[in-house]
């Protein structure tokens, strides 16, 4: 489990690049839990989460950007 300083403190590429490591692992253990073979179905949960961390603080940055693209025209004029 990431914790969501430890996220904020990562680049955007490394973010997008512990998504897609997030989503991979919640395929799999998906599979597994379908194959009845899920030795901790806590971690499914656990998965999810650590997705909407990463989807949660991508989002935070994209309006972050976007307050400073609209302030900037104003101090401009």
């Amino acid at each position: 489990m990431t914790k969501p300083q430890e996220l904020r403190e990562m680049s955007d590429e490394q973010l997008a690049f512990t998504l897609r490591e997030a989503q991979q692992e919640l395929f799999r253990l998906r599979f597994q839990a379908a194959a009845e073979r899920s030795d901790a179905p806590s971690a499914l949960r656990k998965i999810r989460r650590d997705i909407a961390r990463i989807h949660t603080i991508a989002r935070q940055r994209e309006l972050a950007q976007e307050a400073e693209a609209n302030l900037a025209p104003q101090a401009e004029a």
